[in-house]
């Protein structure tokens, strides 16, 4: 029987991002996707765009799109796929149809890469071979889970987009970005440290007691905060250097 994990509202199909109606896979996939962190990476990727003295727009458009297929499709669907115990989002997408979704937005997104590492931004192979490798090693827990750890998860989905982002406008690398790829990291990490116990709350099969219910409130305020607050503070700054 094809279902949604936990789609009430103590499961992971009542979280806050995920649609309410409409066909179950939709639903799915718009969960699968974890569109307010996605967002937020797509943000990092921005803002470190941003920090180049001069802005190649398509660039900025392609670093977006890198990470949207790269980390919000592909990492996602991997997750799911290595996820330990129960399907984070049950049993909608067979194992098959999670590693089509992969290959096909990671083949979409190192095809995009690959075409601005040859023609304009040959430093970007570097940060594409380190985030390529997270993609795996992070989400499908290699290594006995050694990279799956919120230190590594503000890294790869917090410093690295920052980085990636600079070295597209710059093929090349600075401090300052370097500064605020580390301050990014350290917003990813508040995010992941809110996630963790929310996403345990979530999949609680017993009833919660009121104490929990608090807390799954208080969990779920801060991470809408933190992921809306960075992705309005990605496009302000958007908006600040185009206007």
């Amino acid at each position: 029987m094809v279902n949604l994990a936990g789609s009430g509202a103590s499961g992971r199909g009542g979280e806050w991002f995920v649609p309410k109606r409409g066909p179950l896979k939709f639903r799915t996939f718009i969960g699968l996707l974890f569109l307010p962190y996605t967002g937020m990476v797509l943000s990092f990727a921005v803002i470190g765009s941003l920090l180049a003295g001069h802005i190649h727009p398509a660039r900025l458009l392609a670093i977006a799109l890198i990470y949207f297929f790269g980390l919000g499709i592909a990492a996602h669907a991997l997750d799911a796929l290595g996820s330990k115990g129960t399907k984070p989002w049950g049993t909608v997408f067979t194992k098959g149809q999670l590693w089509l979704l992969a290959i096909v937005s990671l083949a979409i997104a190192y095809g995009i890469a690959v075409y601005y590492m040859i023609r304009h931004v040959p430093l970007l192979s570097a940060v594409a071979l380190v985030e390529g490798f997270f993609v795996f090693a992070y989400n499908l827990e290699w290594f006995n889970g050694m990279f799956h750890t919120d230190r590594w998860f503000a890294v790869s989905w917090g410093g690295l987009p920052v980085v990636a982002g600079y070295v597209m406008q710059t093929n090349g690398i600075s401090i300052p970005a370097l500064v605020l790829a580390a301050a990014m990291a350290l917003f990813s990490t508040v995010e992941i440290k809110a996630s963790r116990p929310y996403k345990e709350l979530r999949r609680r099969s017993s009833p919660l007691d009121d104490g929990e219910k608090d807390l799954l409130i208080r969990y779920e305020a801060l991470l809408k905060c933190i992921s809306i607050g960075v992705i309005l503070l990605g496009g302000g700054l958007l908006l600040w250097r185009v206007g």
